[in-house]
Parts: structure tokens; sequence; C-alpha cells
């Protein structure tokens, strides 16, 4: 190919250019809107196995910072510690969605999601040009957790935790430092003991203790969808309570709803429940009209069907 011919082929054609122009004319609001603010990001799903995905969202929490923003990841990481349990030769068992966690299964959660998982996250931002540090809970006293009660239930989950209590401080001292905190979901009991917890409770938490602008989790699923499976893209607490009072909201999405309603309730401006199996799907939540998934607004407020860069 001669010079020639390679600058036509790198040269964007009209209709290219329109369009590349009309995405970052739109994202410029928002940009605006939200620098400085908190973001977290609780990841999880098709999002953290698909190697493309994972690229794409190291690439989104990156270009986040650089533009203004404190991206905050909280990640998951079930299918890995499943793997590993089974490598070992580990039975698993699920009580409700929650894995049974005995010792030996906590060494292999620990391993997993404050090893394996959370530096292969920090190490892909950090390649696509972000400053990111990896944490979990039991660093610098970040997540202090209790043993999980069922209510009405005797079952004992072992080493499966809930928060008892936030202390920001690390975080806030590592944005402060334009670093990017990546934390796994492990907290520390007042015995020191490891404890597992819901990565997307833990996500909500922070966000509530942060006093965060938007809390976001990373699905499987488009959003919340109404009875004929329509994506409803804005949403208020009241609205998604009556969801849930006549069961269009079930089974798996609950915990990820309550969890986003009592971000909501907490403080948390907007809580998002994004596709995470779309290719940029931070972004595209973040930064057009549109977006990629349901918005929940904060109480008294009615969301737009999409984002809204407006001031508010």
């Amino acid at each position: 190919m001669t010079p020639l011919e390679e600058q036509k082929r790198m040269s964007l054609d009209p209709e290219q250019a329109a369009r590349v122009a009309r995405v970052l004319g739109e994202a410029l609001p928002y940009i605006r809107r939200f620098a400085g603010k908190t973001v977290v990001i609780k990841y999880g799903g098709n999002a953290m196995t698909d190697p493309e995905l994972k690229s794409g969202f190291a690439r989104d929490i990156a270009l986040m910072k650089l533009v203004g923003f404190n991206p905050v990841v909280v990640h998951g990481g079930g299918p890995q510690i499943g793997k590993l349990l089974e490598r070992v030769g580990k039975q698993t068992e699920f009580i409700k969605g929650m894995r049974v966690t005995d010792e030996e299964t906590m060494d292999v959660v620990e391993m997993v999601l404050g090893g394996l998982v959370n530096k292969e996250i920090v190490n892909l931002i950090n390649q696509h040009g972000g400053r990111a540090v990896g944490l979990t809970g039991k660093d610098g006293g970040l997540i202090h957790a209790r043993k999980l009660a069922l209510v009405d239930d005797e079952t004992d989950l072992g080493f499966v935790g809930e928060v008892s209590h936030i202390d920001p401080h690390i975080v806030r001292r590592l944005e402060a430092d334009d670093f990017i905190p990546v934390i796994a979901p492990i907290g520390v009991g007042a015995d020191g003991r490891s404890y597992n917890i819901n990565a997307d409770l833990v996500a909500g938490k922070i966000a509530a203790v942060l006093e965060a602008e938007k809390l976001m989790l990373l699905t499987n699923t488009p959003g919340v969808l109404d009875a004929d499976g329509h994506l409803l893209t804005g949403l208020t607490p009241d609205q998604v309570r009556e969801l849930i009072d006549t069961e269009v909201i079930h089974g798996g999405m609950l915990p990820k709803i309550e969890c986003a309603l009592d971000a909501v309730a907490s403080g948390v401006r907007a809580a998002h429940i994004v596709d995470g199996r779309v290719e940029n799907a931070v972004l595209l939540e973040l930064f057009t009209d549109a977006g990629v998934g349901t918005l929940i607004g904060s109480a008294g407020k009615t969301p737009p069907a999409s984002n809204d860069p407006q001031p508010a």
C-alpha cells in the first residue's frame, strides 16, 4: 500500500466523522457535570470473564480518571473461586445463593479475590494508563465485618459476612493522590478473622460512605425489565418497590435492586443497573443520553428515561 493509499484508508469518511463528533459532543455535558465526583462500580459477571470486555472495562476506568472522575472499583469473582475449588477437589455448597465458606474455602477466597482477580484488574487498568491500587477490606481497616446470620434460619454459612462499618480513609487518600482503588470484598471481624462478603453489598455501602454521585452495578442482563420484557431506563424508588410488590422484579435481580435502593436512600444520587455484556458499557452509561441499563434516581425525584446531563 502506497503512503497516499494509507492516508485514504486512515481518514474518516464524512458519515463516520459526523458520528464521532456527535458522540464526543454528547459526552461533554456529562464530563463537565461529573468532574471531581466519585463513581463506585461493582465489576462482575461476563465483563470479568470475556477478554475483550475485560480490556474494555479497564480502558473505561482509566479514561474516567483521565477526564476528572474518581472511579472506585469493587469486584466479585465467584466463577474464579469455583474453578479453583474444583481444581483442588473442594466441594462447594450454596444456600440461598450464598457459598458456604469454611476455613479452607475462605483461604481460597482470599487467594482468588485478594490475589489473582484483584491484581489482574489492577494490571489491566494500569496497562491502559490508569494508576490502580489493589485493596481488600482488611487493608487500612477499610471493611469491618461480622458473621452473617440468616433470618429465621439456624444454618451456619461459615465465614460469610456482612458489613458492620466502612472506614473510607484509605480510599479517600488514594483518590486524593489520583490513584484508582480496586477493592476485593473481604472484610475483617473484631476477632481478626476474614469474611467473604457479597460484592454488590460492599459496593453499595462504600458508595454511601463516600457520598458517591453514582453506584453502577454491572450485570448479565439488560437492566430492569417490565412485565412484557421491555427495558425500563429510568425509575424512582417508589416505582421499583411497586415492581417488587407485583413480582415483576424477582429472583436473582432482587438483591441487586435492594442494594441499589439502599444506596440511593443513603444519599447516593443515582444507582445504575448496567448491562456488562455490552462492550464499553460503563462509558456508554455515563457519557451518552440513552445509556445501556436502568437508572434509579434518588427519592422524591423522577429520573429521566436516560441519563440527565442537566444541573440538579
